[in-house]
């Protein structure tokens, strides 16, 4: 008799989103599937051309209304507050070109619809950390990073993975006027962290394509981290050996480090991170180790403990 044993993070399919009232939702847009297929009929794609969920990826809550996932956002490129939608909106997506390069093969530039047609593109369900103490749970579309990281054929040698933000030469947005901050936005992960199940790059949202104020068209999605570590709108990846000057760091280090790992007994210098407000309804919950995916990324932890469980 064959016994499986749930993971610490999992809960039943019941807990998500009805798949009656989701597949409505999907039915309107593909989402980034279709874009890289181009599969449109009459304004809006088929359900059936919709990327499949991967149903190794469940939550113990349940899903976060979509209203308040995209409504409420940190992207300091079009302003310090919560509200960047209209701001974000403005951004064109298309063209949009991604640069590969450092410590490659052969650097290339590629069209983000080039890129998406190469890539397997899936449905996952993650909960979402912030560092300022909110938590979300949504249903992003993309796909692995390691199947990025694969694409990019980088040397051996390489050791770490650096992704950047748009700046002013790809578009001048109204944050970007603020001097006092290290543009462009940077962040960077080890190459084991890069290449873990876990990690993802997101092209989708609730079965839409990706939203400007959700980081649209490329966004990392590092689930068991901080969210400022899943930077947004990507426009260049480069592999190198050093480890990044990554932008919050570069700001404030003892607040902002490069790890990041969600870890309820390490508050933040300003507040206590052993609990998290949900966003859609409020509720107070205790922060898991590793934001509850502790059993897929502890490993890679393995005698850094003291130091890659302090941000």
């Amino acid at each position: 008799m064959l016994i499986r044993t749930k993971r610490d993070w999992e809960l039943p399919e019941s807990a998500a989103t009805p798949e009656s009232v989701y597949i409505n939702r999907r039915a309107l847009m593909a989402g980034a599937g279709a874009i890289a297929g181009g599969l449109v009929l009459g304004g809006a794609a088929r359900a059936a051309d919709a990327p499949a969920r991967n149903p190794a990826y469940t939550l113990d809550r349940p899903v976060t209304p979509e209203a308040a996932a995209t409504s409420y956002n940190n992207f300091y490129e079009f302003g310090t507050s919560k509200d960047v939608v209209t701001a974000a909106q403005k951004m064109p997506l298309r063209p949009w070109t991604l640069r590969i390069d450092g410590m490659v093969e052969k650097p290339l530039t590629l069209g983000v619809d080039d890129l998406l047609k190469a890539m397997p593109v899936e449905e996952r369900l993650y909960r979402h950390r912030c560092v300022e103490a909110w938590a979300m749970a949504v249903p992003w579309m993309g796909f692995p990073l390691a199947k990025l990281v694969a694409f990019a054929k980088p040397l051996s040698s390489a050791t770490y993975v650096e992704l950047q933000t748009f700046g002013r030469d790809t578009y001048a947005a109204p944050g970007l006027r603020q001097p006092f901050y290290p543009w462009p936005y940077v962040e960077g992960l080890t190459m084991a962290e890069a290449t873990n199940d876990l990690a993802f790059i997101s092209t989708g949202l609730y079965g839409k394509p990706l939203q400007g104020q959700n980081g649209a068209p490329l966004r990392l999605t590092l689930p068991w981290k901080y969210g400022f570590k899943s930077v947004k709108s990507i426009v260049r990846i480069s592999f190198t050996d050093k480890k990044p000057k990554t932008f919050w760091a570069l700001l404030n280090a003892d607040e902002y480090g490069f790890w990041a790992n969600v870890n309820p007994a390490v508050p933040h210098p300003r507040w206590s991170q052993a609990h998290e407000r949900l966003l859609g309804s409020n509720e107070s919950v205790p922060t898991q180790i590793f934001n509850g995916y502790g059993a897929q990324v502890a490993g890679l932890y393995k005698g850094l403990e003291k130091e890659a469980l302090f941000m």
